[in-house]
């Protein structure tokens, strides 16, 4: 046993079971200095947007609370990463320090370039596998799904989830910032009453999975399915860290509906290892020859979808959920995403920006690979010539309209065979706007400006 402490630096692993990076700090029986760092420099643009903040600030809280039930506490540092580690290391004489392994590129880069005279040690503390460690069988990483996830079942060794400690090593802790001083919270105005149906934390986590588990068998079918809750809703939980991927993996059982959740977590690890590989997902198409589209420049279009003006039902369902709670049925987000790029003919990446400042699960990787999924640019993509019909969409997965009637109240009273495609009743209300694009049009312009890359493409 040493005196010596550790820092143990959290990240997105705001959680104390199944956290391998405080297993390994304790491993010797070092005292333990926890910390959290809010770096908005390094993170530029990626810096955590409105709904994230939010859902961060009470993270924080929840995280520094079940803290102090084992007597310490979560030291707040905000700036550049290097200068408060080494303010931090030259507080308490740490002589390590322990981190979750990164996925973001620049968060990568600076971890890679401190020079801090101790060592750091990264642990897969967000993920089932390492980055590295599932590749081809030439060594290059996986670019479509279905291989990759095969080879990730191949290479899954089930484990136990490690408990969480019922008490750690005293430690003298160096001064904190206040969580309150950060103003993560939205002020004037608040707009954040709709994000109360989360429950942001690892309680929160744990409570999400518990629901979730008894209705797992049948999300094969019911995840499709807008107006039920049929998901899981854990995005937001696994995008901080509450909950380890592989503590829901293990709680999950067999049959068709929980191997589908399961392919849902790969999926989750899929964008991580493309980011990981490829780290311009974030700006750049994958396939370079979508470099080149035709995008539109359209403000006012793009404010529509914003807001949930498209005039499209099952479109402004879906964007005002987002707006509302911060989050947005997993079928519904390929559907307003579609919309937009396809439809509007509005760069994917406008979209992108919109949901990391809206979602409270915004994640890098999982944002960016499922934007350019859509698009057409990305890995395993949907074809671009496969464009979505939202009208059909909301049929099929809204049939009877439960989603739109709760998002969109203008449509509460509209029949139901209307109630996708109002501008074809014989009364359509005053108080709803007409469809910004006509979809025929919108369809056949997306193919023609598809055309302008294929022909030029090698």
């Amino acid at each position: 046993m040493t005196s010596t402490p550790a820092l143990l630096w959290f990240r997105r692993d705001l959680r104390l079971h199944d956290n391998a990076a405080l297993a390994a700090a304790l491993a010797d029986g070092r005292p333990v200095v926890p910390v959290f760092i809010l770096d908005d420099e390094t993170a530029a643009e990626w810096a955590p947007g409105g709904a994230s903040r939010w859902w961060l600030h009470h993270s924080l809280a929840s995280l520094d609370a079940d803290l102090r039930k084992l007597g310490l506490r979560l030291i707040l540092r905000r700036g550049h990463y290097a200068k408060e580690l080494s303010r931090l290391l030259a507080e308490t004489k740490a002589s390590e320090i322990h981190v979750g392994l990164p996925t973001e590129p620049w968060a990568r880069r600076a971890i890679d370039s401190l020079k801090l005279g101790v060592p750091i040690h990264t642990h897969r503390t967000a993920l089932l596998f390492h980055p590295d460690a599932i590749k081809t069988g030439s060594g290059t990483p996986y670019g479509v799904f279905t291989p990759y996830s095969r080879a990730c079942l191949r290479e899954y060794q089930p484990h136990p989830p490690i408990p969480a400690p019922k008490s750690l090593p005293a430690a003298t802790l160096p001064p904190s910032d206040e969580l309150n001083d950060w103003k993560l919270l939205p002020t004037h105005p608040d707009w954040s009453a709709g994000l109360s149906v989360h429950t942001p934390g690892e309680k929160g986590a744990a409570a999400r999975l518990k629901a979730f588990l008894p209705k797992a068998a049948a999300y094969d079918t019911a995840r499709n399915l807008p107006g039920q809750i049929g998901t899981s809703m854990l995005s937001p939980h696994l995008a901080w860290g509450e909950i380890s991927p592989n503590t829901v993996w293990q709680a999950t059982g067999e049959g068709r509906g929980n191997e589908v959740f399961r392919t849902e977590i790969l999926w989750r690890e899929f964008s991580s290892n493309l980011l990981w590989h490829f780290p311009a997902l974030p700006e750049a198409p994958l396939k370079p020859a979508y470099a080149a589209f035709p995008w539109r420049t359209d403000t006012k279009a793009l404010h529509a979808w914003q807001r949930g003006q498209t005039g499209v039902p099952i479109v402004d369902a879906g964007m005002r959920q987002l707006w509302q709670t911060g989050w947005m049925h997993n079928r519904v987000r390929m559907i307003t995403a579609s919309f937009l790029i396809k439809h509007l003919l509005i760069d994917w990446r406008e979209g992108e920006r919109w949901f990391w400042d809206t979602l409270v699960d915004a994640d890098l990787a999982a944002n960016a690979a499922s934007w350019q999924w859509v698009a057409g640019s990305g890995a395993d993509a949907a074809p671009f010539f496969r464009v979505f019909n939202p009208s059909l969409q909301g049929e099929k997965f809204d049939a009877d309209g439960a989603y739109v009637r709760h998002y969109v109240p203008e449509l509460e009273t509209m029949a139901e065979k209307y109630i996708h495609s109002p501008w074809n009743a014989p009364n359509p209300p005053k108080n709803y706007p007409s469809p910004i694009v006509d979809l025929a049009f919108g369809r056949a312009r997306a193919l023609d400006a598809l055309k302008t890359i294929t022909k030029s493409a090698p």
